[in-house]
């Protein structure tokens, strides 16, 4: 993605200009004629194009709404022909402006400028209180600026003084290729002596308006036929079912069932995208065949609500590529355009990632490692959560060691047990322990229990954004599968044509030899020989071995010729040679965080260090961890788009591999077609680090920060790890009592991992 800018609007075209693309033009055929095209096309639109993007707004999931920023940023980041939608409401004066509402609260500083000029109204029948559009004068409206509608996203753009724009000044300044114009509350404006009609054929010849929709059919029926023959085409915009319709006082419901009188007055419909594919308890639920009714009426089909930062079916694991596809890739149908907050998502779905196929070839080279699985989908280090990994294409599958009082190894995010199982609710619970080097607070820990009894606790998803943006993971599954032994682990794995071999993380060894008398590095190298990894080549499959510890490394470097990884757990702006120089002496590759290759401050990046190439120029991979799906795990540079996020470490950054709990993004993005071309087109350049920054007012840029640590030689030099120590036997103790009844409650998540979840999104808390 090109530089953000704050320039004048006729400075971003020509900034744009060499990432344009070629215009995809939807073209009025006759009905033999489109299905000619069709036929040829894999498009199943209703003229075998490809989907328009609409950018309501411009780019009102980043910037606010309908400010000449938001609609500038789309010719950056969008499909070359990409729409502009504006909604159009009326000032006192009857100047047209482009505005999200006829209520001007929400998105604008209107409540500020004028505190006491609140008013009410009958709006579609009910009683409402707002800043009305239609109680000031665009000479009013000067004081007022546009601010962010929706309050999870950043207000770090509110003071930026955006000013309201009237539909001529967007359509002269920047001279849209599509301009979308949306009435939507004719009636209420007819009642207070105002007209749309009388506006929009008012405007000078020099704006286009290209399409133009309402939710109101005698406004449509009524001026359809006052523009001529270069008008636009309308679009009837249908609301939710239950809503009524003010012109006919039927329900929108009932008007779908009756698409043919729609098409007397309508070339198109828009529909929210609940008509399409409907949700239950958020979940899909099959698809309805309205897409294809729409088109056997001769309607195109433009479906609305599409925004990355919105709530979206469990089914799409939060990731707003896979909800784009199954609305025009699916085999069944195609919708004709999405209207959204976030166009550059929604143009590389349709540009880069449409029709591309379980078979799609690789076109740039990384490894996609699990973390758990694929753990944002079941609960992590079970078998669901494995082959959901291997099945979503991942090189690489996970496994972290741990060891259970019999001294089985097993995988197992976490040494305490509490943190994703339900052993605070099993008879269990009374084997808690402090354990110092563990951390301050009581556990339930592996080595207290035997493999037989942590078999029979169920495991649980981890959530790590419910508390604070109330974000669930597949709720339906969050009990769902089973614990795996190493040795079970190892078999999946090694049955798999597709994975390239096995990562096996290990932690707390030197603590399980001294204390606990269990030798992990031992068992894991024994479990390896027995399941055919040992170093003869009975196996293809590649070993890596990760840990944060040197003196691990060291140990399995002396016992065999796995592959070694070295995980820094601090987040770190530099490392010195001689500790590289160290690390080589151990690792074959490294580990580092996000934030460690772009540095964030108030979820905003500050810049990029140069990490990965010290590392690479000493022949070291750098893997990076830990991606995830969910949009508040990401600066806001990152478009709330995991896609985003993975394509400026990868083609930004030049990363190795990346681990995540959501493998199937990464390996889709393996497989992106835009990649293969020359001039990547400007929603598949990476961002640029500190973009943002750039477009903040000054009074809103995040604090200067203190830099992030050098790693040096003496974070990497680490004593030997300590001989076995044989503890002496003890009695462990039983399960409760069948009489004695579990908390109630759900399982206690360690205060280390809420700590760690909570650093990723403390600025985005501060901005909800």
């Amino acid at each position: 993605m090109t530089t953000y800018m704050r320039d004048k609007p006729s400075m971003f075209g020509s900034l744009a200009s060499k990432f344009l693309l070629s215009a995809l033009i939807l073209i009025q055929l006759l009905p033999t004629q489109l299905l000619a095209q069709r036929s040829k096309s894999p498009w199943q639109t209703l003229t075998g194009s490809a989907p328009l993007i609409i950018a309501r707004g411009g780019f009102s999931g980043l910037l606010p709404d309908s400010s000449v920023d938001a609609y500038s940023i789309v010719s950056q980041t969008s499909v070359s022909d990409a729409i502009l939608w504006c909604d159009v409401q009326l000032t006192k004066d009857g100047v047209g402006i482009c505005f999200p509402d006829v209520k001007m609260m929400n998105a604008s500083s209107i409540q500020e400028a004028y505190p006491k000029r609140k008013n009410s109204y009958l709006l579609n029948g009910v009683p409402t209180q707002d800043w009305f559009t239609i109680d000031f004068t665009l000479k009013d409206l000067k004081p007022v600026f546009l601010i962010r509608g929706i309050l999870s996203r950043s207000n770090a753009f509110d003071n930026n003084q955006y000013a309201i724009s009237t539909v001529q000044d967007i359509a002269m300044e920047l001279k849209p290729k599509s301009f979308w114009l949306n009435v939507q509350h004719d009636a209420f404006y007819a009642q207070h002596n105002l007209s749309i009609s009388k506006f929009l054929l008012s405007v000078p010849k020099t704006v286009t308006i290209n399409y133009l929709s309402s939710p109101e059919v005698n406004f449509l029926r009524n001026i359809g036929g006052r523009f001529g023959k270069n008008g636009p085409k309308f679009v009837f915009r249908f609301l939710e079912k239950d809503d009524v319709e003010v012109s006919t006082n039927q329900t929108y419901e009932s008007l779908m069932g009756n698409l043919t009188f729609i098409k007397t007055f309508a070339s198109g419909v828009l529909v929210p995208k609940s008509y399409i594919w409907p949700l239950e308890d958020q979940y899909l639920s099959p698809h309805t065949s309205f897409v294809q009714d729409a088109h056997k009426a001769g309607l195109e089909v433009y479906a609305s609500g599409f925004a990355n930062d919105f709530d979206m079916a469990y089914n799409y694991s939060f990731d707003p590529l896979a909800e784009y596809l199954s609305f025009m890739d699916n085999g069944d149908f195609s919708v004709d355009g999405f209207l959204s907050d976030f166009p550059l998502t929604a143009s590389s779905a349709v540009d880069c990632f449409s029709h591309l196929g379980t078979n799609a070839s690789t076109q740039v080279d990384f490894l996609v490692i699990s973390k758990n699985g694929a753990s944002g989908d079941y609960p992590g280090c079970t078998d669901l959560a494995y082959s959901k990994a291997i099945k979503d294409g991942a090189d690489i599958i996970d496994c972290s060691v741990q060891m259970s009082l019999d001294g089985i190894p097993f995988c197992l995010n976490s040494v305490d047990l509490g943190e994703s199982t339900n052993i605070v609710q099993s008879p269990f619970r009374n084997r808690s322990a402090t354990v110092t080097e563990m951390g301050p607070l009581a556990g339930l820990y592996t080595f207290s229990l035997t493999w037989s009894e942590i078999q029979t606790l169920r495991p649980a998803i981890t959530n790590p954004y419910s508390r604070d943006f109330n974000l669930f993971r597949n709720p339906k599954e969050r009990s769902s599968g089973k614990l795996v032994s190493l040795s079970d682990f190892l078999n999946l794995a090694k049955n798999s044509s597709s994975l390239a071999g096995v990562l096996i993380s290990v932690e707390n060894a030197a603590y399980l030899r001294e204390k606990q008398g269990l030798d992990v590095v031992k068992a894991i190298l024994d479990t390896l020989t027995k399941a055919g990894y040992s170093n003869a080549t009975t196996t293809t499959k590649k070993v890596m071995i990760q840990s944060t510890n040197s003196s691990v490394l060291v140990d399995f470097k002396k016992q065999s010729r796995y592959e070694t990884v070295y995980q820094v757990e601090e987040t770190i702006r530099d490392i010195l040679d001689s500790a590289i120089q160290d690390i080589k002496k151990f690792a074959d590759a490294v580990v580092v965080r996000k934030q460690s290759i772009f540095p964030v401050s108030n979820s905003f990046t500050t810049g990029q260090t140069n990490l990965v190439e010290r590392l690479q120029k000493f022949q070291l991979p750098v893997y990076v961890e830990l991606f995830r799906n969910e949009f508040v795990s990401q600066p806001w540079d990152f478009l709330a788009d995991a896609t985003v996020e993975i394509n400026s470490h990868v083609t930004g950054a030049g990363i190795n591999g990346t681990i995540t709990e959501f493998p199937l993004t990464a390996t889709r993005y393996k497989r992106n077609r835009c990649l293969t071309r020359k001039d990547l087109p400007p929603y598949m350049s990476p961002v640029q680090p500190a973009g943002l920054l750039s477009i903040m007012s000054p009074n809103s840029l995040p604090p200067a920060e203190a830099p992030n640590p050098v790693f040096t030689d003496a974070d990497v030099t680490e004593p030997p790890l300590p001989p076995v120590i044989a503890r002496a036997p003890t009695s462990s103790p039983g399960p409760l009592s069948t009489d004695e009844k579990a908390p109630n409650g759900q399982t206690r998540v360690a205060l280390s991992l809420l700590l760690s979840a909570f650093a990723m999104v403390l600025i985005s808390l501060l901005l909800l």
